[in-house]
């Protein structure tokens, strides 16, 4: 990857939630190039969320360096020019939704960057287009359902025109018909991204490598070998645990 610009870099990243002590990141290391598509798989807890939180300062590392497009983030004033350039599709599209409606939620991030009213709806419009979501431009957010809501959220991100996708469960709770969709969005997409997802399928079907957490660290795929999980058991609808 000599030849390949990284985008992202942590090095030696620690942090324990606050009050507790309990730490999630344990010197965890990771490295995004340009056109990397990553997945991530791991156990609910074993610190994913608070992965990406950390690459977009949501979360201050207790130890260690986060490095982005080239430059340390030392401080919050270092994330503000980065978080536009990086977009975060939050797992809970409630978070991340929160204007009357769908065009104003999408416009709202392009508008922010200070392109006039004009410029950001009608860069909301072809998002919303290439998403297939263009008939929903006057919908309240609020009453869509939450496959919409998603494509709402996602169109929302891609608006900036960001640079690379942290994406954090992005088909939980959603039906066969909406992950396809998903599918074929994602894997039109020139960017880089990385994606937590419990679903192998979906995770074997947007990204080139799959990566996974344990004790704070990441394992990358020359580490594991992640693979679906199809057995019969006789008692199989017993409790049991698989080590």
């Amino acid at each position: 990857m000599a030849d390949t610009p990284c985008i992202i870099r942590l090095e030696n990243l620690s942090y324990a939630y606050p009050g507790t002590g309990e730490k999630v990141l344990d010197h965890l290391n990771l490295e995004i190039f340009q056109g990397d598509r990553i997945g991530m798989m791991a156990p609910n807890g074993s610190g994913k969320t608070t992965l990406l939180h950390t690459i977009m300062g949501l979360c201050k590392p207790d130890e260690g360096t986060v490095t982005i497009f080239g430059k340390a983030m030392t401080q919050e004033k270092d994330f503000l020019p980065v978080r536009s350039q990086i977009g975060l599709l939050f797992q809970d599209s409630d978070d991340q939704l929160f204007c009357p409606t769908v065009m104003e939620d999408v416009a709202f991030g392009p508008l922010n960057l200070g392109f006039s009213r004009n410029d950001a709806v009608d860069m909301a419009r072809k998002t919303l287009e290439g998403l297939g979501m263009a008939a929903f431009e006057q919908s309240i957010t609020h009453r869509l359902s939450g496959g919409q809501k998603r494509l709402v959220a996602l169109a929302a991100v891609l608006a900036m025109n960001p640079k690379v996708l942290l994406l954090d469960e992005p088909t939980a709770g959603l039906d066969n018909t909406v992950k396809e969709r998903l599918i074929h969005i994602l894997s039109r997409l020139d960017i880089s991204y990385l994606v937590i997802s419990h679903e192998f399928d979906f995770v074997s079907a947007v990204t080139d490598k799959i990566y996974s957490m344990e004790n704070g660290r990441v394992l990358t795929d020359a580490d594991i070998h992640i693979h679906r999980h199809e057995h019969v058991h006789k008692h199989g609808l017993q409790p049991h645990i698989h080590k």
